[in-house]
């Protein structure tokens, strides 16, 4: 396929040419040099200790140039030599400043308290309060220099399970051939197993769930071993650390109480009769005496094709956002105008979907658009991103300008949730029935897969690691059993849950990334409260949203969205986000006559 220019990223915008960027890449060397001369010299005094923060951000905000434009041009065609060279280098880079910059933290931690209170009364320490204050909040966990040593060369060896899992799941996992619903054979994948399992035949769905999950079980006791090894990982580091459990240890870095973890697992848990009634209704829709878990992904609305080049998708979006103000607008059209956007796929291009910002000029998005309503969300997804880091690098230093992961996807849920709520503002529900229940089918799905999948992920990722910190042994029949105790509780008595689907933990990526997958939740549980919010009380509420945009990374995620309007720490935003699903759930049985 030949893309034309307009359709392509314009990496200029960082890097006009090759010897701009080598101009860079020399001069984080040559900052590196003089980064060894501020090692055991923060305590000296106040110039030393300023010039080793402002020569650290220094360094920070140009291997991240470096760096991500060399990444940029890989994902380009990861099939080029020179750009494979040039991400080699910058990788290579990004580690000597990395292991350059480490001695920074443990020594601002030794020093006495007294010593950098005074220091922090210099005005030019104003800049980096909440950065200290972190740093400070990480000194109980915090282990000697010769400790911290030995913990960072256990990192190569810890990294095995991660590995292991991904060799296994990603290289070595062959599944079977099935026939589809036009009788011809085709080897089931990772990657067409969704597909599949969408398909109106359901010989077809049932042949792929039990291709797919019968591998995995063959080798359940192997997966077993990789998982158990991981948890232990996890449970080391934090009691090294001296975090009270893994899962402490986890939600420390983003100033989270455990609180709410448990808050948003107790709210699901009390509304789970809300999922069940959706798979009653996906039960009667679809016409089954039994649903079974290979009938969970069957589009509810037959023969919608929906077609949306780029320029309606972009259309759509600018509609749905419209309600954020002039100002935003044009942010988010001279993006899409000025080549931010690197659209189509092609030949050696890097696949999916991402966001990255350059500090000093502009976000930059990957895609790879395909016409159809999800390349649309995804758009609308990344486009979040892009706003969030244009609006913080407008108004914070470099050190703030990324915000934590636990917010970044709250802005992009945002995007997601407003052109949705546009969509059903505007379709018919006499003229357009069958769009109309689609694009409720495709939100209800969202809420089924964010909200109370990735729940009940959460909740088995504190299981587990539970059992683990008590001694106990993780045996395959022992994650088997529990996963399928969490599946039957949370699709009610309405599914059959298969015995198949209690070796899905087996192929998910995230329990190697601990206590990762709440985010998910708790992001779209925010997002559904600030957009209601944005639909229903107008200015206030966008003037609310565009300072938490404005903020960044400058406070923790729990204080930024409190005042935006969200209380994370309260279940008010999940059970508002439960509401919004019930009320999907009203429409949606009204609309198909079945309820």
């Amino acid at each position: 396929m030949i893309v034309l220019e307009k359709d392509r990223w314009n990496l200029e915008d960082i890097y006009q040419n090759q010897d701009e960027w080598e101009k860079d890449f020399g001069k984080v060397e040559m900052l590196l040099s003089e980064a060894g001369e501020f090692q055991v010299r923060l305590g000296e005094c106040a110039d030393s200790f300023f010039g080793a923060l402002h020569l650290s951000a220094q360094i920070q905000e140009l291997i991240v140039k470096v760096h991500s434009y060399a990444r940029m041009k890989l994902d380009e065609d990861n099939a080029n030599p020179l750009a494979q060279a040039l991400f080699g280098r910058a990788a290579a880079l990004l580690t000597r400043v990395e292991t350059a910059l480490s001695f920074i933290t443990p020594e601002i931690l030794s020093l006495p308290e007294g010593t950098v209170s005074n220091f922090r009364h210099d005005s030019r320490f104003a800049l980096y309060c909440h950065y200290l204050d972190d740093v400070f909040r990480q000194k109980p966990h915090t282990l000697t220099g010769i400790e911290e040593q030995l913990v960072a060369r256990t990192g190569e060896i810890t990294r095995t399970p991660d590995d292991f899992f991904k060799m296994l799941n990603n290289a070595d996992l062959t599944f079977p051939k099935i026939r589809d619903d036009q009788e011809n054979e085709v080897e089931v994948t990772k990657g067409n197993f969704i597909k599949l399992m969408q398909n109106r035949n359901r010989r077809v769905r049932y042949e792929a769930f039990q291709a797919l999950y019968g591998t995995y079980q063959k080798l359940e006791n192997t997966f077993a071993s990789a998982l158990n090894a991981a948890i232990k990982r996890d449970i080391f580091y934090a009691s090294v650390r001296r975090h009270q459990s893994a899962r402490s240890a986890a939600l420390f870095a983003d100033h989270i109480p455990s609180a709410v973890y448990d808050s948003l697992v107790q709210t699901v848990r009390s509304n789970l009769g809300e999922m069940h009634r959706y798979m009653k209704l996906r039960k009667k829709i679809l016409g089954l005496d039994q649903l079974y878990m290979y009938d969970i992904y069957v589009p509810l609305a037959e023969d919608v094709k929906w077609v949306i080049p780029f320029p309606d998708a972009v259309a759509m979006l600018k509609n749905g956002v419209a309600v954020m103000g002039d100002s935003y607008l044009e942010i988010l059209s001279r993006g899409l105008g000025s080549r931010w956007v690197d659209l189509y796929e092609r030949k050696g291009k890097t696949g999916g979907a991402y966001c990255d910002s350059i500090y000093g000029v502009h976000p930059f998005l990957l895609l790879n658009y395909q016409n159809n309503l999800d390349s649309a969300f995804t758009l609308a997804h990344e486009m979040g991103h892009a706003l969030h880091f244009y609006y913080s690098s407008q108004e914070q230093p470099f050190i703030y300008s990324h915000p934590a992961i636990f917010t970044a996807e709250v802005a992009s849920t945002v995007h997601e949730s407003l052109l949705m709520e546009h969509l059903l503002q505007t379709t018919s529900d006499r003229d357009e029935r069958d769009k109309k229940i689609y694009l409720l089918n495709y939100y209800l799905e969202i809420f089924r897969g964010t909200l109370f999948r990735q729940t009940m992920f959460a909740e088995f990722e504190k299981i587990i690691h539970e059992k683990a910190e008590n001694g106990e042994a993780l045996t395959s029949y022992f994650l088997k059993e529990a996963y399928h105790e969490l599946n039957t509780a949370y699709h009610g008595e309405g599914m059959v849950v298969d015995a198949e689907i209690d070796m899905e933990w087996a192929r998910i990526p995230h329990f190697y990334d601990a206590f990762y997958v709440y985010k998910y939740a708790t992001g779209l549980s925010a997002a559904v409260s600030l957009v209601q919010q944005i639909l229903t009380k107008g200015t206030p509420a966008v003037e609310r949203y565009l300072s938490f945009l404005n903020k960044g990374g400058s406070d923790y995620p729990l204080n930024l969205l409190q005042e935006a309007g969200v209380d994370m720490a309260s279940p008010h935003p999940v059970q508002d986000a439960i509401n919004r699903f019930s009320g999907l759930l009203d429409e949606l049985e009204a609309l198909s006559g079945v309820g």
